[in-house]
């Protein structure tokens, strides 16, 4: 994930922040997580969080541009 120079900026704390206080969850078909928190160090940007079914590992984080809340 922290490969592609888009994902790069993103910070550990901020994935633990979503992770620990999601303002929105959703659970997929796959049993996969998706927890959504705003960023404000961003410009007040969506951070989309997906944990594998454990509820623990971080599968992928990204900035959601289509998130409304």
């Amino acid at each position: 994930m922290r490969v592609r120079p888009d994902r790069a900026i993103i910070r550990i704390d901020w994935i633990q922040r979503v992770i620990d206080h999601p303002m929105k969850e959703k659970i997929q078909k796959d049993g996969r997580i998706r927890r959504w928190g705003q960023i404000a160090e961003m410009g007040d940007k969506y951070l989309r969080v997906i944990l594998l079914p454990d509820g623990q590992t971080v599968h992928k984080a990204f900035f959601d541009r289509s998130f409304t809340p």
